[in-house]
Parts: C-alpha cells; structure tokens; sequence
C-alpha cells in the first residue's frame, strides 16, 4: 500500500474514515438497540457503515505504521490505535445480530407482536455497552494521535513563538 497521495501522507487522509463512520456506526448500532422498529428500516444502512468503519481501521493501521517508518514512533496512539479492531468487530457483530434478530422475529405483514424476549433484551443492552465502548476508543485514539502531532498545545497556538 502506498504511504503517500499527492504527496500528503495516507494516515492522516484514512484516519477520516474512522474518526467518522465509527462513531456514527456506534451511534447506528445504539439506535437499533433503543428503536427496534428502526431494524427493519435502517439496519442494512447501519450494517453497511459499521462493515465500512471496520474495514478502514485496519487500513488505519497499516498506513500508521508506514508513518511511523517516516517521521518516528508516535508512543501510546499506536498501541490504542492498534486495540481499535478489537473494538469495531463486536461493533460490526452487533450490527448484524440486531438486524438478524429483527428479521428472524418480524411478525408476519398486518400482524403485531410484543417483544421477542429477553434474548433481544440482552442482545440490545449489550449492543449499546459495545457501542459505548467504541466511542471511547475512538476518542482515546484520536486524543493519543493529536498529541503525538501537537504535544499538549492546543492547535490554535501550536505554531506560536510566545506568550501573547
């Protein structure tokens, strides 16, 4: 894989994908969870955008490392980075368990139902404790990765000589 577009590095440029859809895939996921009714509706959606986060983060992964060859190691983001994939497979598991689970119990056209048990309850709360977790995680990376870049500095005054 190239470590370079144009000239820019790659990271930085996949790092997008993962800093958006795997957030708005744990989202997804914990709307699912919450709104059963949404199964049907959006969870192919919710699927295919947690399917795209996972994919990107091991892509994340592979070009960081050929960042660090280039510029040094970045500490503790690379070890965070690295346990990311650990978390969006569960994530991409819920996904799938939710939207098949839905599928499975959907009731027949015209017909209502009540729940379907305290298997979907357990699956929904642990759904949302996953997705919680994933968005720590990517907080944590991101939160790692910026400072590998800035230092402590915020941005805005990262490139200032002295105190104003």
């Amino acid at each position: 894989m190239p470590d370079t577009v144009n000239g820019l590095p790659l990271h930085p440029l996949v790092v997008h994908a993962v800093v958006v859809l795997l957030p708005l895939a744990a989202i997804g996921v914990a709307a699912l969870a919450i709104r059963p009714s949404w199964r049907g509706r959006y969870g192919g959606l919710v699927v295919l955008i947690t399917a795209l986060a996972t994919i990107a983060v091991p892509v994340a992964s592979s070009t960081g490392e050929g960042l660090e060859r280039r510029v040094g190691d970045p500490g503790v983001h690379a070890q965070l980075g690295d346990t990311l994939i650990w978390f969006a497979l569960p994530l991409l598991v819920a996904s799938v368990t939710l939207v098949w689970l839905h599928r499975r119990t959907a009731p027949p056209a015209g017909k209502r139902t009540g729940a379907s048990g305290k298997a979907a309850v357990v699956i929904a709360v642990l759904a949302l404790v996953v997705a919680a977790a994933n968005l720590v995680q990517v907080y944590r990376v991101g939160d790692s990765g910026a400072k590998a870049v800035w230092g402590n500095a915020p941005a805005a005054s990262a490139g200032r000589g002295g105190d104003d």
